[in-house]
């Protein structure tokens, strides 16, 4: 099923300021905040280097000493907000209820690392984490499957469960799909994604609204970006 929805109502769903998910997620583990610390701290000595160069410098110097020293807080805001303007360029937008067709869990490659033994031989090593595979797919032969670090709480999904999200497309009668966004799964009130695009609240009162009615489903068959996957 899938219900066209209007852009006011994409709007509210993935609003254009950081969410707190959102802030939350670029906000990092302690390297990224350790990273964020020491560009405020350049920030400064930059504003102190460009008073330095005389009193018609102060006002810039002192500006860019406050949004520097600040930046280590309001970063995540600005790279959150970043990726809302780049998802909001898709003109059009559905809710689409369909199910899940496969879950499975694969061990991928994230990097490596390079050491030296003892005896000065280079030593490779590799890092890898499992990752959950959720493929979703409705009647009209539409599938779509989305790749996320696995963790504890997705032991509860399985084949056939109800599953939804918002698809995105530039075309009004969304035939070609352009992007999908999160995944949600009424019936375990879980949310399967990497980045949380959406303001889940506000999706889920759309859920009730239109995903039990299913006024407006489109029985076209929709063709979807080759590169379903998202890391």
């Amino acid at each position: 099923m899938l219900v066209p929805i209007t852009r006011q109502k994409f709007e509210q769903l993935i609003p254009l300021l950081a969410t707190g998910p959102q802030y939350a997620y670029f906000w990092g583990k302690f390297p990224n905040v350790l990273k964020r610390l020491l560009i405020s701290v350049l920030a400064v000595v930059g504003a102190l280097i460009l008073k330095a160069f005389g009193s018609w410098l102060d006002g810039i110097g002192l500006l860019i000493g406050i949004i520097g020293a600040l930046y280590w807080l309001w970063g995540p805001v600005f790279w959150a907000t970043l990726r809302n303007i780049e998802i909001r360029r898709y003109q059009y937008s559905g809710f689409w209820r369909g199910r899940v067709l496969d879950v499975f869990v694969t061990e991928e490659l994230i990097g490596t690392e390079e050491s030296v033994n003892n005896r000065g031989e280079l030593v490779i090593a590799e890092n890898r984490e499992r990752r959950l595979n959720l493929e979703v797919g409705d009647e009209t032969g539409f599938t779509s499957q989305l790749q996320v670090p696995l963790r504890r709480l997705h032991k509860g999904i399985s084949r056939g469960q109800v599953a939804e999200m918002l698809l995105l497309s530039y075309q009004p009668d969304l035939e070609s799909i352009a992007k999908t966004t999160d995944i949600y799964i009424p019936s375990l009130n879980l949310w399967v994604s990497d980045y949380p695009y959406l303001q889940r609240d506000t999706f889920v009162q759309v859920s009730r609204q239109l995903g039990k009615s299913g006024e407006g489903a489109s029985p076209t068959k929709r063709r979807v970006n080759p590169k379903r996957r998202r890391r």
